[in-house]
């Protein structure tokens, strides 16, 4: 499969993902927002990936919508209103819940800017490492009065509290990585120039681990919270009845006997 606007290459069992339109500090087109679909149905179809890593070329991870574009689709007889809906609900929406259902871990390396929609986008990875210059910010209020999207609306309230949500999307100012991390939106930060290194190094080490258990993990934790203890303690023991049949779980329980490193294969 030909991408226009993203890279990919192969790193053993990770996938690496770049979006590649640098010069609009990769923000989406409606060629992009395809194409990144396809691409999640690309991961989901391919059995021998196990974790995949998505970063941006230049000095940009992702500046949110390319409200330049002039090749989304539009219906004259419909407001703008009506258009930016059904643009949402027919690309928008499936791409970022594409990537945030993918069956693997999502490594995010946001490597600078995430603004407005790139949030919301670099949040569909299970764990975002930024580099320290990077900074994440919440246009859609004060810049073109509209509310956040792209899932800002769900991570972020879950994320950092509804105070601080409402700050960012309000006020609209710069949140530093660092900071990110500190408030628990993001995992971890490392310097610029050690950066890919390192988002590297975790996606090939998830991608050696226990995939399937790996996935149970995603869903059980992206879940919303079941009612009850109780409710969450039954949630896990239907979870693990599963798993325990797994041959990874025998695997790990006869490395633990033998003393040695588990050999996983995601089944």
């Amino acid at each position: 499969m030909k991408f226009e606007t993203l890279l990919e290459e192969r790193q053993g069992d990770v996938r690496v993902v770049i979006l590649n339109r640098p010069d609009k500090l990769n923000s989406l087109s409606h060629r992009m927002t395809l194409e990144l679909i396809d691409m999640a149905e690309a991961i989901r179809a391919d059995d021998a990936v196990r974790a995949v890593l998505l970063t941006g070329a230049g000095r940009a991870f992702c500046a949110g919508a390319d409200l330049t574009d002039e090749s989304r689709p539009r219906d004259a007889t419909i407001s703008t209103g009506t258009n930016v809906f059904n643009d949402m609900v027919r690309y928008i929406n499936p791409m970022i819940a594409a990537w945030s259902n993918l069956h693997v871990p999502l490594v995010v390396a946001m490597n600078g800017i995430a603004a407005g929609g790139g949030v919301g986008l670099a949040l569909t990875g299970d764990l975002v490492i930024a580099a320290e210059s990077a900074r994440l910010i919440q246009v859609f209020a004060p810049n073109l009065g509209l509310v956040p999207d792209m899932g800002c609306t769900w991570h972020l309230p879950r994320t950092v509290g509804t105070a601080r949500a409402k700050a960012l999307a309000l006020l609209g100012e710069p949140l530093s990585a660092v900071d990110a991390a500190a408030w628990g939106l993001i995992w971890a930060t490392c310097p610029d120039a050690e950066l890919m290194e390192r988002a590297t190094h975790i996606a090939q080490r998830l991608a050696t681990g226990p995939t399937l258990a790996f996935r149970a993990v995603k869903q059980i934790l992206d879940a919303p919270p079941a009612g009850s203890l109780e409710a969450q303690l039954a949630r896990e023991a239907t979870v693990q009845r599963r798993l325990a049949d797994s041959r990874d779980f025998a695997e790990g329980v006869a490395a633990f006997r033998d003393k040695r490193n588990p050999q996983f294969h995601g089944r």
